[in-house]
């Protein structure tokens, strides 16, 4: 049997305030497979984004269980749970997060030098990665010699480098424009058929009736699963 990529079970999230419990999440319980694409929808203060860093260990739970490719996550050391981001997740960003004086090939190629890869193999990954999304004659271009939706292809191919598991996208369509947008979701559609499960938050239910499930989300709680239903 495979191993699931995600399983929170009664997850709940605790914030401390000037002396005051905040929660942020209720009791939330979701199950990833190896190849889902799911969208986590919400308005402003749904718990979506606080669910998004715990899925992907940048957060532990205040309490329930969240194991992470089959580990729990509350009996990992701080090296360990980033270990585990590291060899299993990837991240995308609204605003990309590339540094602005390197280039395409470096920025993508960054992940790698955590886990001690020389540098004519972390160009070599990067730049087969870069081609990857179409973008193999932007190798040595800088962040603000690209477009957005060049930016965000950066911001992908750095997330896809280490060979992640799950790929989870916050807001990838936020910053660009329509077409721009659509464009960044097929490459996401064509990286899930490829195996890679995707989680993706937004509070567009228009990207969202893209993915094959969405999530929706109020008040630090799932209210509802339903199907995507876009074409």
């Amino acid at each position: 049997m495979t191993t699931p990529a995600i399983v929170a079970t009664g997850v709940t999230r605790v914030y401390q305030l000037d002396g005051f419990s905040v929660p942020a999440l209720r009791g939330v319980s979701l199950t990833v497979e190896p190849g889902d694409y799911l969208a986590i929808v919400g308005t402003s203060g749904s718990g979506k984004s606080t669910l998004m860093h715990l899925l992907g260990g940048l957060d532990r739970p205040t309490g329930g269980t969240l194991l992470i490719g089959g580990r729990d996550v509350a009996g990992l050391t701080p090296n360990e749970l980033a270990e585990l981001r590291n060899s299993t997740i990837g991240f995308v960003f609204q605003s990309f997060h590339l540094l602005a004086r390197t280039t395409a090939q470096d920025n993508v190629g960054l992940p790698l030098v955590y886990r001690g890869i020389g540098r004519r193999e972390r160009r070599a990954r990067a730049t087969a990665m870069l081609d990857r999304v179409g973008l193999a004659h932007r190798v040595t271009h800088r962040p603000n010699q690209l477009s957005g939706g060049e930016q965000q292809r950066v911001a992908i191919a750095r997330a896809l480098v280490t060979g992640p598991s799950l790929l989870l996208a916050d807001e990838p369509t936020g910053n660009l424009d329509s077409a721009t947008g659509r464009s960044i979701l097929t490459l996401l559609e064509s990286l899930n058929a490829e195996g890679v499960a995707i989680v993706l938050v937004t509070h567009d239910r228009e990207v969202a009736a893209r993915a094959d499930r969405q999530i929706l989300m109020k008040d630090g709680l799932i209210v509802e699963s339903v199907p995507g239903t876009a074409d």
